[in-house]
């Protein structure tokens, strides 16, 4: 008998309108602590040369514990987005505080701290840092009734597919051509479907795995041409055929996924099918929903 791993037709659902978590990107709270290192910097500037190279050093590290902790938490709302994800390769949260943890007791030793105090202060801003922003998830997410291989080849395609759409993207953007921008961020979505589809019902990855694989990365090698060409010329063919490409391959992923979806309810209405009939053999009735 087949078996429902999951999605819109299995037992936990809500109801077919139920849509994937989406990706949250990390708020303005973590571009703010770019600031310290600016402000550790122009303080030490009339310090003398020790101090300022002191300075410089403990505003790089803070500027890079920063920018890990931004990284470090669009990681983790990937990996809450998804069903199936692996757990961050490299935890950028946790290298995020104890750099900012240095970064600060760098900071304090320019001052009149003492090695003591800095140290303190130190510890202090690591731990900080640490209840504000947490930890990086350490395991690995995976569904029950699914074998990890199956589950690691899910993981692997979705994360190729979406470095694809991420390229896609930030190459687009580089043009600054607003109406590129939405066909793209349309065609984003639409892929983004299979995508969750493939997550929800492992299965469905051997149909797919050419559109998320070959398809985008295609895609992708003709952005990145088409932005080339673009850049140089402004050649108005050019913009009209890579629009037309993407007409095509969203009404092609989205047929796709479509017919993915019916494939699942067949699926579904067959094992109904099957438990109804072995429930009959077993003298159970129904009909009478109440005894």
């Amino acid at each position: 008998m087949a078996k429902r791993f999951g999605g819109k037709f299995s037992p936990d659902a809500q109801g077919s309108g139920t849509a994937a978590p989406v990706a949250r990107a990390p708020g303005a709270t973590s571009n703010l602590l770019f600031v310290p290192a600016i402000i550790l910097l122009f303080t030490s500037l009339n310090d003398g040369p020790q101090t300022l190279v002191l300075a410089l050093i403990g505003a790089a590290v803070l500027t890079l514990a920063a920018w890990l902790l931004r990284e470090g938490l669009k990681a983790e709302a990937a990996y809450h987005a998804r069903k199936v994800a692996r757990r961050p390769a490299m935890p950028r949260k946790m290298l995020a505080s104890a750099l900012t943890g240095l970064g600060a007791a760098i900071a304090a030793y320019t001052g009149d701290s003492g090695l003591i105090g800095s140290c303190l202060y130190g510890i202090a801003a690591l731990g900080l840092h640490v209840a504000a922003f947490g930890i990086d998830p350490l395991t690995d997410k995976r569904m029950e009734g699914v074998d990890m291989r199956q589950q690691d080849r899910v993981a692997r395609v979705v994360n190729e597919a979406e470095s694809y759409l991420d390229v896609m993207q930030s190459q687009i953007a580089a043009i600054n051509d607003r109406k590129l921008e939405r066909r793209v961020a349309d065609f984003r979505t639409v892929a983004e479907k299979m995508i969750r589809t493939v997550e929800e019902d492992p299965r469905d990855l051997t149909g797919a795995r050419k559109f998320l694989g070959v398809y985008l990365m295609g895609a992708r090698d003709a952005t990145v041409k088409f932005v080339d060409l673009y850049a140089r010329n402004n050649d108005a063919d050019a913009r009209e055929s890579y629009a037309a490409l993407l007409d095509d391959l969203e009404d092609n992923f989205a047929s796709k996924t479509d017919k993915m979806l019916l494939d699942d309810r067949s699926d579904m209405d067959i094992e109904i099918n099957v438990l109804r009939d072995r429930l009959q053999r077993e003298g159970v009735s129904l009909n009478n929903k109440g005894s």
